[in-house]
């Protein structure tokens, strides 16, 4: 049976807690294979939109499938092929690198156990370092091990919770390396991440804030229908005057983002009329340099955040 090319597909999902709701009206699709990254604040709903598209938590209304499943009535037929990787590390600290995957592959029944940890130990390039107790292992080390982990039984579809906080940059390079070679082979993953240049190596992203889906699709699909018009500000004498611009251009009509970008400033706003009226004044300066910029993905982060409405107020 060939599998589907669609992994996810779901129409009005709606989850409360507490009387409050958690994520409002949410529909999306997923192709198989891709990598799917979900942004937004703290708090926004994204680990329960997540958790509600692939069966692990039932939603207050809507509908759709998962892997071919109805995310309603087979959950736990969708719960099989799902590998989950918390940000926190779970696996057993005090067993080596080996004897965690040999767990592993014995708690779902994979035949040769010891072959099958040893084939992942050294898919992940973890050879020399498979007897070696997974406490002492770095950050990275264990990041790598826990990806190990979650994919040895072979499921459809990997869930990410912002997999790389604490990551020193080789390592997390080398991680997405690994996801995006998983994906390559049929694997689909959904990811939680704050990081811009993770979001930008999905293949996908949908930015969820407070309940409501407000962007999706690729990166430069979600950066064109922002709407942003940026300028990028820099000085050739005192960068101390670059921030005091910052403070009035923020006050500025027009102008709806002000973000300090190392030498320079994003200056940014909806209406290029009104921005462009906004820096008119500060134009003559011989000190100042604007240049027209397209806007980065990090812009359209903080002006989603900006304008989202908190749902705990």
């Amino acid at each position: 049976m060939t599998a589907p090319a669609i992994a996810i597909e779901v129409e009005g999902l709606t989850k409360s807690f507490d009387g409050r709701q958690v994520v409002r009206n949410l529909s999306m699709t997923v192709k198989r294979g891709t990598i799917y990254g979900f942004l937004g604040p703290n708090g926004s709903g994204k680990t329960t939109t997540i958790r509600m598209l692939c069966g692990l938590l039932t939603p207050d209304s809507g509908r759709g499938t998962c892997l071919g499943y109805d995310i309603r009535t087979e959950a736990d037929k969708i719960k099989l092929h799902v590998g989950y990787m918390t940000q926190r590390f779970s696996l057993y600290q005090d067993l080596s690198v080996r004897e965690n995957l040999e767990f592993i592959a014995r708690l779902y029944g994979i035949p040769n156990a010891r072959t099958a940890a040893e084939r992942m130990i050294a898919r992940l390039g973890l050879e020399g370092r498979g007897e070696q107790i997974a406490g002492s292992l770095s950050g990275g080390w264990k990041q790598r091990l826990a990806l190990g982990a979650c994919t040895l039984p072979k499921p459809q579809l990997l869930l990410l919770d912002e997999p790389t906080a604490g990551v020193d940059p080789k390592a997390r390079r080398e991680f997405w390396a690994q996801i995006h070679t998983l994906a390559a082979e049929g694997l689909t993953v959904l990811v939680s991440t704050h990081y811009m240049d993770e979001a930008e190596r999905c293949h996908e992203i949908a930015y969820i804030a407070y309940g409501d889906l407000l962007a999706h699709g690729t990166v430069d699909e979600v950066i064109a229908g922002s709407g942003l018009v940026t300028f990028t500000v820099s000085s050739r004498g005192d960068n101390g005057g670059l921030a005091q611009l910052g403070h009035a251009l923020e006050a500025a009509p027009g102008v709806d983002m002000v973000a300090p970008f190392g030498t320079s400033l994003h200056v940014c706003g909806r209406d290029r009329a009104a921005l462009e009226a906004a820096i008119a004044s500060y134009r003559s300066d011989a000190s100042l340099v604007f240049e027209p910029a397209e806007p980065t993905l990090e812009d359209v982060f903080i002006d989603l955040m900006t304008r989202a409405k908190d749902n705990f107020q």
